[in-house]
């Protein structure tokens, strides 16, 4: 094996993992024609699920049709009355309809639009549950029409926002949110007064329906990263491809995670089961990201009073922010390293991160904490850099006697193999020096693309020509689609590409010729690939690749050319040529089936034989 092998292992191994990587964090993509097909089956079933939540029965009529403004049981109200709150992080509209939150607009974030970002604004979004309203009759709480909501100051600076539904029997449903100071988590208890009247059992049956909405400028990439994550039975679990998740245990949160934000609904008392119905939209054109319903329930001590504890967080996937949220494990919503891959996630919260922030902490430019974390890289792992150069520098000096032996040989393969292990074992060289600590630098790379792909911190900040790290940057737009690229392509991945191509060649004038071509081209091919892998990816990560590559080459030169001596290395090349050997056993096995091998090729090649 000579050191060209060595870099191709290194590269196959790196294309495989980042291909099966890329693969399984979007393969959801390959699944939305199959997901369009469904679609139509999926809508059939929310809308027949719903019926059956209200009504009890499948044979009702649709909600698509319009609903009374009195219910049976209910008193009526007039007209749809909206109620606006805010504290420093939110500005929310309730609305007496449901008596519920209607929108939320993050004021600290702003959309594609440059408008604030908004969860939960649109018609189909809702929270809801059927309660009895009559003899035989019930009727869905988003359908009710409350009380206009009252709001409370309260002493340590929260709000308390009120709404009631009066039934004319006396009963009562009482949604009161409580509006925190400076937080994006809001309390929600729902109380029911008579019960043992408005529910049949105590069972509770909890819809919330949800349709995230393009934030982000690629809404493609968006729908990809969008997934729906949750707590049961104690466990983190996310979906991302599948459109279906029955819950079969206790369900303590659900989460509709975008690419950069999230809703997410709390149960302080765990959910008994549930399901949830993913419906990915298809439409390139189209700004919705998704339909999803979760239909979860629990069971209420059965009386004349019931009370059910619930949280609502409409906000960033802000690691800081989530992970002090009173939620178990909401900060894994942020993906930092999943399923196998989550060997990486410890490398991003332990080093990435904190070195990330210390960083950004007195430098304003990202594309320059960006830059010194790639330094920092690359000096913590200097040892194995160095490690893999000296290889080389070996590999380099016994090329004059490797392409000596080549031209005696001629072509055949087998004596060179076995001429060139002899000479390695000879000279003291391990072959595989140069590619060992490449594949140990790997798991830093996926740290990184995890890292960078999900940092909102990046999200909108410019560097050079990038506008926005946290997407891919546009040096050319293409007038049609093209394979493997899309309809752009990005400054940030050709520099990444050039890059590589650079250290390709810089390593193929080090390295012993290559005489067999799928070898001998691999490592060109390569750069050529990245165009492919990263185009799309965030300008952050594209960068990263450019400065660690820029960082290879400077490190390359001055180790080759002034820190390591290569009259040294030769002379100990020498100097262990003349040391009596020892063969190990998996060398002796080598040496043997190299040898079975030539006296076959030998035979094989004899006048006569075929």
């Amino acid at each position: 094996m000579n050191m060209d092998r060595n870099t191709v292992i290194g590269f196959v191994l790196l294309a495989a993992l980042l291909f099966i990587y890329l693969f399984t964090s979007t393969r959801n993509s390959q699944e939305l024609a199959a997901d369009q097909q469904k679609k139509a089956d999926s809508v059939a079933r929310v809308a027949k699920l719903r019926d059956s939540l209200a009504l009890g029965k499948a044979d009702t009529v649709k909600l698509t049709a319009a609903v009374p403004d009195s219910l049976p049981g209910f008193k009526k109200s007039a007209e749809e009355n909206l109620l606006v709150v805010e504290n420093e992080l939110l500005r929310i509209t309730f609305s007496n309809k449901g008596g519920q939150p209607k929108k939320v607009e993050l004021k600290k974030y702003k959309s594609v639009d440059s408008t604030p970002v908004v969860l939960g604004g649109t018609e189909f979004d809702r929270f809801s549950y059927p309660v009895n309203s009559g003899a035989n009759q019930s009727a869905l709480v988003s359908d009710l029409y409350f009380t206009p909501g009252t709001v409370t100051k309260n002493a340590d600076s929260s709000q308390t926002v009120s709404f009631v539904a009066t039934g004319v029997g006396g009963e009562t449903i009482t949604h009161t949110f409580i509006i925190p100071f400076n937080n994006y988590l809001l309390d929600w208890n729902i109380q029911l007064n008579g019960a043992d009247k408005l529910l049949t059992q105590g069972a509770f049956n909890f819809t919330w329906q949800s349709r995230p909405v393009q934030h982000e400028s690629d809404v493609e990439y968006e729908r990809q990263q969008t997934n729906i994550c949750f707590y049961e039975d104690g466990d983190f679990d996310y979906i991302m491809s599948k459109t279906e998740k029955k819950f079969e245990k206790s369900i303590q949160w659900v989460s509709v995670a975008q690419q950069f934000f999230n809703t997410t609904i709390v149960a302080k008392t765990p959910f008994s089961s549930g399901d949830i119905l993913f419906t990915r939209e298809t439409v390139d054109s189209a700004k919705r990201i998704a339909d999803v319903v979760t239909t979860v329930q629990a069971k209420l001590p059965i009386g004349s009073v019931a009370a059910f504890p619930l949280q609502l967080y409409y906000g960033p996937n802000d690691y800081k922010i989530l992970n002090k949220q009173p939620v178990e494990d909401m900060a894994k919503i942020i993906n930092l390293g999943r399923d196998m891959y989550a060997f990486v996630r410890p490398i991003n919260r332990a080093i990435v991160m904190p070195v990330f922030d210390f960083f950004k902490s007195f430098i304003g430019s990202f594309g320059l904490v960006i830059a010194l974390l790639t330094i920092f890289i690359r000096l913590a792992t200097s040892p194995l850099v160095y490690t893999s150069y000296l290889s080389g520098a070996k590999m380099k000096a016994l090329r004059p006697e490797i392409d000596k032996m080549k031209a005696r040989l001629g072509g055949d393969q087998q004596a060179v193999g076995m001429e060139q292990m002899k000479l390695f074992r000879e000279a003291g060289v391990n072959p595989l020096g140069g590619c060992i600590p490449a594949l140990l630098q790997i798991p830093i790379f996926f740290a990184l693309y995890s890292f960078f792909n999900s940092n909102i911190a990046l999200r909108g900040e410019s560097f050079l020509w990038a506008d926005n790290l946290a997407s891919y940057d546009v040096i050319v737009n293409f007038p049609f689609s093209v394979w493997g690229l899309g309809s752009h392509l990005s400054l940030f991945t050709l520099t990444a590409a050039a890059t590589s191509f650079l250290i390709s060649l810089y390593n193929a004038n080090m390295t012993p010729d290559q005489s067999n071509p799928a070898l001998k081209y691999m490592p060109y091919i390569f750069p050529f690939i990245l165009l492919f892998i990263f185009n799309r990816l965030p300008s952050a990560l594209t960068w990263y690749y450019t400065v660690s590559n820029i960082i290879t080459l400077i490190l390359q030169w001055i180790i080759q050319n002034y820190i390591i001596d290569h009259d040294k290395i030769l002379a100990k090349l020498e100097a262990n040529r003349k040391k009596p050997k020892t063969k190990s056993k998996w060398q002796e096995r080598m040496e043997q089936m190299q040898e079975t091998q030539k006296k076959m090729q030998e035979l094989k090649n004899k006048p006569g034989k075929k």
